[in-house]
């Protein structure tokens, strides 16, 4: 019989062949450090976005993967460069003249716009681990503030300054000729104005490990590198903070890709050793555009809170971390219905097959039992109808359809219902267009009438959709798709709609003829 080990270190799941990448760096012998160390970083120039829980879900899932094909201990790091100066501005944040007076000072020493917290960056700070808390995350927090001022990184910077040469020697060949006249990976913090510089280096001295350069007002200044009087420029810090926590493991997205050479070489010249990265595709907004902070474009993690389970969201991102994901409203409903397809689907597969399945990532082997007996797509449809302002409205057809079911005992679907009723009023029945039919589907609807008028078969919803199929069938409807369509179109103002046997059984088969009937009248257009 095979064991779990075995079929995670056969399985094809990407978290496995991650986790199994990782394993092999060790060569067979626990890590000096006595663990594994995984790292996801987060810029906090704006408010956490949907595709920093991606990266810290994902990682997570190759993290407790690598737990179970090994016994060696692993950690989790969730790094916030909050000492990066505030190059612009936000879009969605209030009090953007308080902003642009602290133009270029690092985040941390901005202040909070929603006056909340002691700075921008602690602001951001609190709400990324909040979202990550939400879910669960087992992660440890650094501030990149804290990082640079406690000494922590000093050891780094040191040796990155008797090394100056061999870093900006990488760095340099990235780079355009006229920004290779002033570049520098260090960037002093002026000590009275306390911004971000982008000035050239008149001086490195490897030995006392000071630099020496010219303010934007001519003035001389000479630093030390370490105490946090400096930072380095955000490509050479994400090499050198892989050297100074010894990083076994970073994913970032596709933006990033062409960089890696040079994290990995900067990472290799201050004595560490390069860890294994994941690249995955960028996270897209209605209009394929790239989800940005800044913008605030693309759905956040509190909205689709508000119309899903936070399991539907980390099921979205396990799919095909690699393929460009449209991150619009409608895929939460898919979301939804497939995540609960697998988890009904775990319990009857063999071991080789479960290690396969999102779930079993999601849940860290041990997803529960679903008990969601009506798809969420189908709750939507019965919200178009029902006229119920709560779950409680839904019930009385739920529990018509599915006589064992309750709120106490499905919960999923209790919340599920609450949330498909936030989601119909909020984003179906604003652009919900109704429609008359036209003489050949009025006739059709007519006989659908008339046979559930006199059905007998109960709520069976398979021979509903049968009945429905051959309907359609009779009146030549070719494709047969546009006899579905045309139901939707008229009785749901939407083209696209549920398996209508199946409706037909949630709703009822008196309250679907009188639907019909208030359609075929004009009643939905004039509604």
């Amino acid at each position: 019989m095979t064991s779990l080990r075995d079929a995670a270190m056969n399985s094809k799941a990407w978290p496995f062949e991650e986790a199994r990448a990782v394993l092999k760096r060790f060569g067979g012998k626990d890590p000096k450090k006595g663990h594994a160390l995984f790292e996801t970083g987060y810029g906090p120039s704006g408010l956490p976005h949907i595709g920093t829980f991606g990266e810290v879900a994902r990682t997570t899932m190759i993290r407790r993967a690598f737990e179970m094909i090994c016994d060696i201990p692993t950690r989790l790091i969730c790094f916030s460069d909050d000492v990066d100066g505030m190059r612009k501005v936000p879009e969605n944040v209030p009090n953007q003249e308080l902003l642009h007076a602290n133009i270029q000072k690092p985040l941390t020493s901005v202040p909070d716009p929603f006056e909340l917290y002691e700075s921008f960056g602690h602001h951001n700070n609190a709400m990324l681990r909040r979202f990550l808390d939400t879910f669960g995350f087992e992660y440890e927090f650094i501030s990149a503030t804290e990082f640079y001022k406690s000494g922590q990184f000093d050891p780094t910077l040191r040796l990155a300054a008797e090394r100056y040469d061999q870093i900006m020697a990488i760095m340099l060949k990235s780079l355009r000729e006229e920004r290779q006249q002033t570049y520098s990976c260090f960037l002093p913090i002026h000590p009275e104005t306390g911004r971000v510089l982008y000035v050239p280096m008149k001086h490195v001295d490897k030995v006392n490990h000071t630099i020496t350069f010219d303010d934007e007002t001519g003035r001389e200044w000479t630093l030390p590198v370490t105490g946090g009087n400096v930072k380095l420029q955000w490509k050479p810090d994400f090499g050198a903070r892989w050297a100074a926590l010894d990083v076994d493991f970073e994913m970032y997205g596709k933006d990033h890709s062409t960089n890696t050479p040079i994290y990995d070489g900067i990472c290799e010249v201050l004595g560490g050793k390069k860890p294994n990265h994941f690249t995955y595709e960028l996270f897209l907004d209605e209009q394929g555009q790239k989800i940005s902070k800044s913008k605030g474009n693309g759905l956040t993690i509190d909205e689709w809170l508000t119309y899903a389970a936070s399991e539907s969201l980390s099921y979205f991102m396990y799919q095909k971390p690699k393929t460009a994901k449209r991150m619009s409203w409608d895929v939460i409903p898919r979301a939804v219905d497939e995540y609960h397809q697998q988890l009904r689907a775990f319990p009857d597969q063999t071991i080789d097959q479960q290690a396969n399945n999102p779930v079993f990532h999601i849940h860290n082997g041990k997803p529960p039992e679903s008990k969601m007996v009506v798809p969420f797509g189908m709750l939507l449809n019965l919200a178009s109808v029902a006229g119920a302002k709560d779950a409680k409205g839904l019930w009385g057809f739920i529990k018509r359809y599915a006589p064992d079911a309750s709120p106490e005992t499905h919960p999923d679907l209790d919340a599920a219902a609450g949330f498909a009723l936030r989601y119909f009023d909020d984003k179906i029945a604003p652009t919900r267009t109704f429609r008359l039919p036209s003489d050949k589907e009025r006739a059709a609807m007519e006989d659908l009438v008339a046979k559930l008028k006199v059905w007998d078969g109960g709520l069976d919803d398979e021979a509903l959709q049968s009945m429905v199929f051959a309907i359609g069938k009779e009146h030549e409807f070719e494709p047969l798709r546009d006899w579905f369509k045309a139901l939707y179109e008229v009785l749901l103002g939407a083209s696209d709609g549920p398996r209508f046997g199946g409706f037909i059984a949630l709703y009822g088969v008196d309250e679907t003829v009188a639907l019909i009937e208030k359609a075929l009248a004009g009643g939905l257009i004039a509604k």
